[in-house]
């Protein structure tokens, strides 16, 4: 499926291999891609990286692509004027990739959506959160096994697990002990992350 010039959004913390597919799919299958960082603006248990740390992460990851660049769209609290950031940020796109049903929602009278399984061949789809990669680091466990490898050694050389542990690993702990971190969370889940800046 060729895109023509296709918009792209995940707050990428951090940059999981499904993160990783779905993004390296865009480019594959766009002649020109933007790839959005949501809540740049946020640094806090669900946004442990900041932009720039998000921005080496995917620059990393489509290395082998000179088809796309990166903006920030940051949280603005406030639906209708984040559509309209959004408009102007991502500006006339052809299609707008996203599995997410709450950007989905918020975008779909902009954009042409495109659903990541309709780019991304089945036997390439991985299902995993950064939710759960969060969890693993703030653990000590083996959160590598969810990362694309040079996104792991970036992680590891820059010291940032053990920051995040630090700053944000017992937060992360207790917040998640007793819910079903694995699953992909509703658009009203979302919202209300978003809407309650955590």
């Amino acid at each position: 499926m060729k895109l023509g010039k296709a918009g792209a959004i995940g707050r990428f913390k951090p940059l999981h291999l499904g993160g990783a597919v779905l993004l390296e799919a865009v480019c594959e299958n766009a002649e020109y891609a933007v790839i959005g960082i949501g809540s740049p603006n946020q640094y806090n248990a669900r946004n442990p990286f900041t932009a720039e740390e998000t921005k080496d992460m995917i620059k990393l990851v489509l290395d082998r692509f000179d088809n796309y660049e990166i903006i920030e769209v940051p949280d603005l609290f406030n639906e209708p004027k984040w559509i309209e950031q959004a408009k102007r940020l991502y500006e006339n796109l052809d299609a707008f990739v996203s599995g997410n049903d709450y950007v989905a929602g918020l975008l779909k009278d902009q954009y042409k959506i495109i659903h990541p399984v309709e780019i991304v061949p089945a036997e390439k789809q991985i299902r995993v959160r950064a939710t759960e990669v969060r969890y693993e680091i703030a653990r000590g466990g083996n959160w590598e096994q969810h990362v694309p490898e040079k996104v792991a050694e970036y992680i590891r050389q820059n010291g940032l697990d053990e920051r995040f542990r630090k700053e944000f690993g017992l937060e992360t702990l207790a917040k998640l002990a007793d819910q079903d971190y694995k699953s992909a969370e509703t658009a009203a889940q979302e919202r209300a992350h978003i809407f309650g800046g955590g």
